[in-house]
């Protein structure tokens, strides 16, 4: 857990630490560039499959929303098609190959795939670091899926998907970034000439027309890419185990926010533009909560977590915590929509 003066002495170290690994960068650079070279090149094999897939991936280390962009592609595609999707399930205790079930947990799964299963029960929800082995085994198990969504799998190149789709945060456009370790690409900014399509993340909900094209002249497009902005829409209420509460009942009433996601910031920014009084616990992103944690988090009268943070906190039991949760927002999402129901639909 951080305080406001841990994170400013941690942001300020851990940019420094950076700045020294500097001579490190053009290692890490031509290493990241020969390996895509080569899948582009054929000398390292990558499997093509006969159904579609749909990958959802960045070039940075995180905090682009991911996951918002998977479950609003389930949200799009499951009143027609059999959906399933497949993740490497980041900060899982178990490995392998692993289909999602009424006895998965959070440590398990991961908690992002945990989440979407919560949330998505008409769905195949799979998780296994090796995707070609990962795909191979959901296909013997149904081979009647219509489409996989590959999460964070824009770097996993043994798999060649359909629809390349790349998230990039507003406030740190890929463009504007380098790679590690001083930066957070995983990859050189050339990797974005793989993507179909390109949507700029967490933008603000009033963002301009002549942004949105500043912005995209920035990101050097290929002829054949599109690019649309999204933003994240907050729910009008929170929302615990056993009961709901509207968020704006909470005016006036101290509460705690607990976060270990990548970026929470817009989240903080939100709360408190709304004027709500609260004190922050900040963990690093898929945090698993200690004992002695878990038991600070929970002496709080009350609690406001993110989706994703809930099923970390062992809330069954507890009418204190809350979740806030979140609707991403497309602009131009009829033309988005069609795109990917279209691609899916040409199988």
């Amino acid at each position: 857990m951080f305080n406001f003066k841990d994170k400013i002495i941690t942001f300020v170290a851990v940019k420094l630490f950076r700045k020294i690994l500097y001579p490190f960068v053009p290692l890490y650079y031509v290493a990241v560039f020969f390996r895509n070279k080569f899948y582009d090149w054929s000398i390292f094999s990558s499997k093509s499959y006969e159904f579609p897939l749909i990958c959802v991936g960045n070039l940075s280390t995180g905090g682009t929303g991911k996951t918002p962009m998977i479950e609003y592609l389930i949200s799009v595609l499951t009143p027609k098609f059999q959906i399933a999707t497949l993740s490497r399930g980041y900060g899982r205790d178990s490995k392998g190959f692993l289909i999602a079930g009424p006895q998965s947990t959070s440590k398990n799964l991961g908690d992002e795939p945990f989440q979407i299963y919560n949330k998505f029960k008409n769905i195949t929800v799979s998780v296994d670091a090796d995707r070609q082995h990962g795909l191979n085994r959901l296909i013997e198990k149904d081979p009647l899926l219509d489409v996989v969504l590959l999460d964070d799998a824009f770097q996993h190149r043994k798999v060649t998907a359909g629809l390349n789709i790349l998230l990039t945060a507003f406030d740190q456009l890929y463009c504007d970034d380098f790679v590690l370790p001083t930066g957070n690409l995983r990859e050189p900014k050339s990797g974005a000439k793989r993507a179909d399509v390109i949507v700029v993340t967490k933008c603000p909900i009033d963002l301009s027309n002549e942004l949105k094209t500043e912005i995209t002249n920035r990101l050097k497009l290929e002829s054949t890419q599109l690019v649309f902005f999204s933003s994240i829409e907050y729910g009008d209420a929170i929302i615990s185990s056993n009961s709901n509460r509207e968020l704006m009942d909470l005016k006036g009433t101290h509460f705690t926010l607990v976060t270990g996601i990548a970026n929470p910031a817009p989240l903080v920014s939100y709360l408190t533009t709304m004027g709500f009084d609260f004190e922050h616990l900040y963990y690093k992103d898929h945090h698993e909560f200690s004992k002695s944690e878990l038991e600070l988090i929970h002496s709080k009268p009350l609690v406001v977590t993110t989706e994703k943070d809930f099923s970390r906190l062992h809330t069954e039991t507890v009418d204190t915590i809350f979740y806030l949760p979140i609707q991403l927002k497309i602009d131009k999402a009829s033309e988005f929509e069609h795109l990917v129901v279209t691609y899916v639909g040409s199988f």
